[in-house]
């Protein structure tokens, strides 16, 4: 194993061509006050496996790939289960 950083998070967008949105949400509590703080970053990785919005992917830092993209999807934790959405039916 390599000392890449590795992180996990959801996929938040794919709008892109083989990029995905990753939000990688952290929890933990402040030195000082003891209170939890709840932070999140957003970041774009490569994507090659064709990830889909509200999948839990690991990311792997790795060389610049573009201006914004640092990051690579190593692998799919889980897969989103989504069910067709029928949206407002139209009354007769």
């Amino acid at each position: 194993m390599n000392k890449r950083r590795r992180m996990t998070g959801v996929v938040t967008s794919n709008k892109m061509t083989k990029t995905v949105v990753v939000e990688v949400t952290r929890t933990y509590q402040h030195p000082l006050y003891r209170k939890v703080v709840h932070s999140s970053m957003r970041v774009k990785a490569h994507d090659e496996l064709n990830c889909q919005v509200g999948d839990r992917v690991m990311i792997v830092e790795s060389r610049p790939i573009s201006k914004d993209k640092n990051w690579v999807v190593e692998s799919i934790v889980k897969h989103e289960i989504r069910s067709e959405d029928t949206g407002v039916e139209a009354q007769l």
